[in-house]
């Protein structure tokens, strides 16, 4: 029960699946506990290959949102998916207790890993989920080996103010035509995965928690993170600027490569990203690290 009423759970799963079954049949899935939960991942790839963990957007909150990256990521790499705690997914936020801060986000992601057996990764992110990316990445750098940021948001650039009032009104009482509305918006009316759209519509209504959010990352901070990062920007997106952030990046990262994805646009990551960006992220991720 959500505090908007009854929600269609068995609906949403039934949707999540439909996306996750378009993942390499080698998938396998597991769930790993952490302070503030339960938190579902899936894997797919070499069981000795290289780690790789993924962290959705807010917009698209669950691991099904890879599913397009997913068989030439886990070529060579092993391939963990997260689920985000306490948004749409499958994995379940501890009862009243969740992530508040970014320390909190810190502390969950160190947990993960552990479960995980994983003592560092690779590290990527979309959207709020680069966010948390690299905040992880500046707090825990010995656990980072590179790090990529798929348009990430309030990390070097505010939202246009287009988007902030689109978004209000979606957030506020979200329904499935909403979300659909929002969606077409934002993308241009491009064509979507109807599967990957009928997930966004089912998370309508949710019953998800507040996220943890904050300021953008201190400049000093920035400068100091030595990592090779790769951040990939929606050349078509309304988000936010991307010449601004890649800018803003590019002034402040040390070892920072920026490229703008063109003709797609935020909300479409990272599912309808153009042709060779994973090829892009692979060929990134087996450069050096040092």
């Amino acid at each position: 029960m959500s505090a908007r009423g009854a929600y269609d759970m068995d609906g949403f799963l039934a949707a999540y699946d439909k996306v996750m079954a378009k993942w390499p049949t080698s998938r396998e899935a597991v769930t790993v506990p952490t302070p503030f939960g339960a938190t579902h991942v899936n894997m797919c790839g070499p069981a000795d290959g290289p780690p790789l963990l993924l962290l959705p957007g807010g917009g698209s909150p669950t691991s099904a949102s890879w599913y397009r990256q997913a068989a030439e990521l886990s070529r060579v790499h092993r391939l963990y998916a997260v689920d985000l705690l306490g948004a749409p997914g499958r994995s379940t936020a501890a009862a009243g207790l969740r992530p508040r801060t970014v320390t909190d986000l810190v502390t969950w992601l160190d947990a993960l890993l552990k479960g995980l057996g994983l003592a560092e990764t690779d590290l990527g992110g979309h959207s709020y989920g680069a966010w948390i990316a690299l905040h992880y990445a500046l707090r825990a750098p010995h656990r980072v080996r590179h790090l990529v940021l798929l348009d990430p948001t309030q990390c070097f650039a505010g939202f246009k103010p287009a988007y902030g009032l689109h978004a209000v009104r979606m957030l506020m009482r979200p329904t499935p035509r909403r979300v659909r509305t929002f969606l077409e918006w934002e993308t241009g009316g491009a064509s979507l995965d109807p599967d990957w759209l009928a997930l966004q519509e089912a998370a309508a209504g949710f019953p998800a928690l507040r996220p943890v959010t904050g300021p953008r990352p201190k400049p000093n901070a920035l400068r100091r993170l030595k990592l090779p990062v790769l951040m990939l920007l929606a050349g078509a997106g309304r988000v936010h600027n991307p010449a601004k952030v890649a800018a803003g990046a590019e002034a402040l990262l040390p070892r920072v490569t920026t490229a703008t994805l063109p003709h797609v646009s935020h909300h479409a990551l990272p599912h309808a990203a153009p042709p060779g960006s994973s090829r892009r992220i692979t060929d990134f991720l087996t450069g050096p690290v040092g």
